[in-house]
């Protein structure tokens, strides 16, 4: 995924839910359509949850991996 520019960086470690995808949800709302936006996450469940929150908005959950307790999410605004 090397050619992803990624258009704002989201820094959501140490949350829980429901704060990780409620501070992307906003944090979403200011790229623009067709822009990247990263997510750094270390709550375990967030992986779940990204997948059902990109499925119900409709927005694409471009990459996402693990490392080291880092749970890293590209997901690009589709509307």
């Amino acid at each position: 995924m090397s050619n992803i520019k990624i258009a704002k960086t989201l820094d959501a470690r140490n949350l829980s839910c429901p704060l990780p995808i409620l501070k992307t949800k906003k944090a979403i709302a200011e790229i623009g359509i067709g822009d990247f936006l990263e997510i750094l996450a270390t709550d375990p469940g967030s992986e779940s949850d990204f997948q059902a929150w990109t499925k119900s908005t409709g927005h694409e959950l471009a990459d996402h991996s693990q490392d080291g307790g880092i749970y890293r999410y590209i997901i690009k605004r589709t509307k």
